[in-house]
Order: structure tokens, then sequence, then C-alpha cells
């Protein structure tokens, strides 16, 4: 060997050996939405660590096809997806409900099934498919078609099942591979109803839950929640959340938009429902009706009502419960109970017993504004966790309002005077209404992340307010001549018809102080917050602003994961990013770029050793934030 060549490899050989070695990893899937069946979004993953986390890079992505297919639909496109691992592929759906498998190492298409729904159709929540569903059939032979199954409802209130190996639709579930995913319902106009979140699995059953258009009238479509056998498509059982409270309540809704949880061992699904319609103005639904505004546990098989816990009573402020419930152990103050925990759009954590609903850490009945509306009849009180304290601020006084110049934030100032204003809880009015937090939470469907080896709770939420304004019914039509770009609708056979509007400067700045958007840590041990940070910087709404905005954080939609690495990955924000923070301190450690806003959960698994970090990076058309259409994945370098 020459002297260069000697050279040579030693330079090579010291390169290697100090270069940071990552060992492979036992491979560890993600073969639910909310990463098990329970709904923790945790992985045991710890091939990434906060040492190495800043290594990471982009090392695949995949395109649906809907940026170049869809065009001007793509304006009313929410990209939400969060992927799942199972039987060796990654399985995601579009926006437009067209469902892919990919290659976990590579991103390569594998197949794809497009039920070809009609774009021209205006959804409540535009076009949006936030996960499917994974069943193997315990009775079928393995290599029988559609003997591993994967399961997708549709904007258009479909319920498909594919051959996970091929994409086929199979042929004897229902009419062709699918079933009508909400039975018996006649809409007053074809959007009227659609199915954002994906179903879940259990005792042979797929259980289907809708998102209604909110304020529309008050005898809304029902809310039923209905389950099918997995292999027939036969209906077999339904659950309206508001029967309990009927012949007295005249209203619809009351239906569970959020993603739905199961526990296989005790047989239980847990259902987070909506309220009833119309959202603010109740006087055709007195008392607490039954159970909106509800974590609800059913026998599974049977759809028998086990417990119910309401978290709203009486809810004239779209407090929907808007997350899936999170199951898992939870040791307070030296007590271990199986527990769900339930985050609210108020900010509020609950948790509760599993078996029974009764709360692990206790609830108050607090008093609370009244003086609602003619013809309303107010709950006295709302429930309040004792722990932990609110996730988001819920008070606000006209001094406080902001602005980045007098000008501005006298605007604010004005808006917030004018208003009833007494906090949480405060009765919409024909004055106008401030509702704080707005109706976007809070929490929202994101839901939460739970370390189950630190029982430690990490949530994501935004600060925004909104103005809620009833108006007499008769002036509704003029209203909505007169400001046609102002939401304002019907809420038909009520007194009132109600205007919602976001509160904003006139330079397009939220009217509350910042921080608009946080993330936090909480010790469920004691429900104390450990650590809370902002989430999310202006760079992508209003390029160069970051530079004098700091620490505003962004309202955000979409949730966090927590890894066995000790890491919180989580995108949400209004700016095209993938962050990673470690789990203990908070602190940002590494930012991934995307090209187009990442308002979905990530996932992570790890395949052949590696591990990755995957999220859809397509934007989100209620907050505008650019569109795209990529699953992007992260990792290690090889």
């Amino acid at each position: 060997m020459t002297r260069y060549a000697l050279l040579l490899f030693a330079t090579a050989s010291l390169a290697a050996c100090s270069a940071p070695h990552v060992a492979p990893a036992p491979d560890a899937g993600w073969a639910h939405y909310g990463g098990d069946a329970g709904g923790q979004r945790y992985s045991q993953a710890d091939q990434i660590t906060p040492d190495n986390v800043r290594r990471l890079k982009p090392v695949w992505s995949f395109s649906t096809g809907d940026m170049a297919a869809k065009g001007a639909a793509m304006d009313r496109a929410s990209f939400q997806v969060t992927p799942i691992l199972a039987a060796g592929r990654l399985y995601l759906c579009s926006p437009f409900n067209a469902a892919s498998a990919i290659d976990p190492a590579t991103g390569q298409a594998l197949w794809r099934f497009d039920p070809q729904i009609a774009t021209d159709v205006r959804y409540p929540n535009d076009f949006n498919c936030r996960g499917l569903a994974y069943w193997r059939n315990p009775a079928a032979p393995a290599d029988a078609p559609c003997a591993e199954r994967i399961f997708m409802n549709t904007n258009d209130r479909r319920l498909f099942a594919l051959d996970a190996a091929t994409g086929r639709a199979c042929p004897g579930f229902g009419k062709a591979g699918f079933v009508a995913a909400i039975p018996g319902v006649t809409l007053t106009r074809p959007g009227g109803a659609q199915i954002t979140s994906p179903p879940v699995v259990t005792k042979g059953l797929v259980i289907v839950g809708s998102s209604l258009d909110d304020n529309q009238k008050v005898e809304e479509t029902s809310g039923a929640v209905h389950a099918f056998d997995a292999v027939t498509g036969q209906l077999k059982w339904r659950f309206d959340p508001l029967d309990s409270a009927r012949p007295a309540v005249r209203a619809g809704a009351a239906n569970v938009w959020a993603p739905m949880s199961v526990d296989e061992a005790r047989g239980l699904v847990f259902l987070p429902t909506s309220s009833a319609s119309p959202d603010f103005y109740g006087a055709a639904r007195p008392g607490n009706g039954g159970h909106a505004n509800s974590v609800v546990a059913l026998k599974a098989a049977t759809g028998e009502l086990a417990w119910g816990f309401q978290t709203t009573h009486h809810d004239v402020w779209d407090y929907d419960v808007p997350a899936q419930p999170t199951l898992a152990t939870v040791t307070y103050r030296g007590v271990t109970s199986p527990a769900v925990i339930q985050t609210t759009k108020q900010g509020l954590l609950f948790t509760l017993n599993r078996d029974t609903g009764v709360p692990v850490i206790p609830v108050e009945e607090r008093a609370v504004p009244q003086g609602g509306a003619i013809g309303e009849t107010l709950s006295p009180t709302q429930p309040f966790p004792v722990a932990p304290k609110s996730l988001a601020p819920n008070r606000i006084a006209a001094q406080d309002a902001f602005g980045l110049t007098p000008w501005d934030r006298a605007a604010c100032r004005k808006l917030l005077e004018g208003a009833r204003n007494e906090g949480l809880y405060t009765p919409p009015t024909t004055r106008g209404t401030i509702i704080y937090p707005f109706t976007g939470g809070g929490s929202n469907w994101g839901g939460i992340a739970f370390d189950p080896t630190r029982q430690i709770v990490y949530a994501n939420t935004s600060s925004a307010l909104h103005k809620v304004t009833l108006i007499p019914a008769d002036t509704v039509k003029a209203a909505r001549a007169a400001q046609p770009d102002v939401e304002i609708s019907p809420n038909a056979g009520a007194r009132y018809g109600m205007k919602r509007e976001l509160l904003r400067s006139p330079l397009g700045l939220p009217c509350n102080p910042p921080p608009w958007g946080e993330l936090s840590a909480i010790d469920m041990h004691d429900g104390k917050v450990l650590w809370r940070v902002p989430l999310g910087t202006t760079r992508d709404l209003a390029p160069g602003s970051q530079l004098f905005m700091r620490g505003t954080g962004t309202p955000n939609f979409g949730g966090p994961i927590v890894t066995g690495g000790g890491l919180v990955f989580i995108g949400a924000a209004m700016d095209n990013y993938l962050r990673a923070f470690d789990a203990r301190s908070g602190k940002e450690l590494w930012k991934g770029r995307l090209p187009a806003g990442g308002q979905a959960t990530p996932m992570t698994y790890v395949w052949k050793g590696r591990q990755y970090v995957v999220i859809a990076a397509g934007g989100h058309s209620k907050s505008d934030t650019k569109r795209g259409d990529q699953l992007i994945a992260f990792a290690l370098p090889d």
C-alpha cells in the first residue's frame, strides 16, 4: 500500500471512529390513528434523542397528486391525515378520500384507491380525511382477499372496506365495498354532513361518527353514532346522545366529529360528543342536553351506555368535546386508576375513571355568568377540574387589548368595550358576547400526547377571541346581504340567528395578547404544569415579522406525539415547520422546514432498524396556510 493510500485509509478510519453511531432499533409501529387504540400518541422508539435530533433530514416524500388534479378545490382542502403502519405498509388518505398504501422505507406508492367524490360540494369543514383504520379478520385464511382490511370514511358519507394488500374494494361489504355511513338521513343540502375523522374497529364492528353543518336549524340532523359488521357492512346498532333527553329537547347534532377510542379488554368505546343544535341559542333544548358535550363510554358489542360525563352543561358556546379521549393509567396523589383524559376547547383537562366516569382528579361545579337571551335557561354552574389549571387564558379586559401601535390597539379595545364580557361562559346576547377561548380552542381535534413511563401529558392550545352576536330571526337575511363575508347563520326555527366574528386588529393580528399558541407539559401525579412554551412563529403569515415579534406562537391545528427517546414532535402551528421539543424541559431542539402547512398530527415508527418521523404537509383551509399534497418523512442519516 502506498503512503498516500495509507493516509487515506487512516483518515477514513478516524472519521468512522469519530462519527456518531446510531444502533439499529427494533421495529415499532403506529397501528392506529392515535398511535394505539387508546390514543396515547406515544411511541417507544428511542433512536432519535435530544442529543442527535439536530441531524434529522428529509429522507423521502410522497405526493397524493391533489395539487395537479384538484385545481381550485384545493382552496377548500385541509391535509390533516395521520398515517398508520400495519401489515408492512403505511396507509393514508388525501383530503378527497383517495386512499394510498406506500412503502415505509421509501415512500414509493404500492396502491391507490379513489372513490371519486364530487369536488363541487360545499362541506362544513371543507375537504378533509384525518385517517384510516386497519383490521385483521381472525376468521379468514391468511391469504384470502380482504382478510386484512382498511376502513375509510368519506366526505360524502360512505364507509369503504378495502383489501389492505391491493386497495380493491371488498365485494362482500355492503354494496360493492361500501355502505351509507349515516343511514336513513335526508339532508337539506348535499354538503350538510360529512365524516372527517377515522372510524374505529373493535369486536368485529366498525364504528362511525359524523360532522354536521352547525347553526343552520333547530332540529338538525341526528348526531347518532353507527356500528357496522366489519365483514358484511350490516348495521348492528346506533347511539344518539340526545335520546335520553327527549322529548323535552327539540334538537339535533350532539354528534361525534372527533376521533373515538377503544378499550379492547373492557369492551368499551369512548365517544367525544359535540353540542346540540343550534350552538349559541338553546331555548328549544332545556336542561343539560342528555349526553351532548360529554365523554361517553359505550359497550362496544351492543351500543349500550356504560357511563357518561358532561364537560359543559347546556352548551351555548360551541364548546364541543373536540378531541380523542386518551386512555391511560394515572397515579394521582398516590392512587393509581385506569383513566380517560379529555382535553376541551375551554383549555380544561378532565381525568375520569375508565370504568365509572367518576373524576380521578376532583371536579367542582362553579357558578358562571347568567342572564341569557330571551327564552334561554342557562345552567347556573359549570364543571371545573381542580387540576391542572386552565391551559388557555379565558378572561380579558378591554384595557388588555393587543396591538403593535396605539392605532390598532385602540381599534381592538373598542371591539372589546362594545361586547358583553364577563369571562368564561358569558352567554351570547344581541349585544354581542366575547367567547374566550374562541370556538377553535383551547384544544382542538389534535388532542394530547401521553408518556406512560413518566405520566406526563403534552397538550397544544390556541388563544384567540370570537365575538358572537344573536340576530333576531326576521333580520338574518338582511344581515347576510349587508355582510356577505361574515359568518351569519339562520338557526331556522329559533328566535335568533347568529353572527360569529374572529376579533382581529386592522393589521390582521389577534386582539388578545400573545402567545397565540402554546405547548404545555402536565405531570398527572399532581396535575401541575411543568412547562409551557410558545408554539410557532409568524414567519409564514407575515415574512420578516418573526424578527421583531418573538414568542408570539400562533393558533394551531393538529397535535403532538411523544417518544421513548425523550422528544415531543409537533407541526400544528401556522408556519411550515415540524418541530422537536425536549420532553423534560420544553426547549425547542430542532425544526424541519416543510413545503406547505403542517396542520396535521405527525407519527413515528421504526422500520428495519431505522426510526422515521412522518407528517402531512398540505395546509389547512380554515387558517389559509400554504396548500400542498406531500407526506414528508424525516430520519437520521443512514
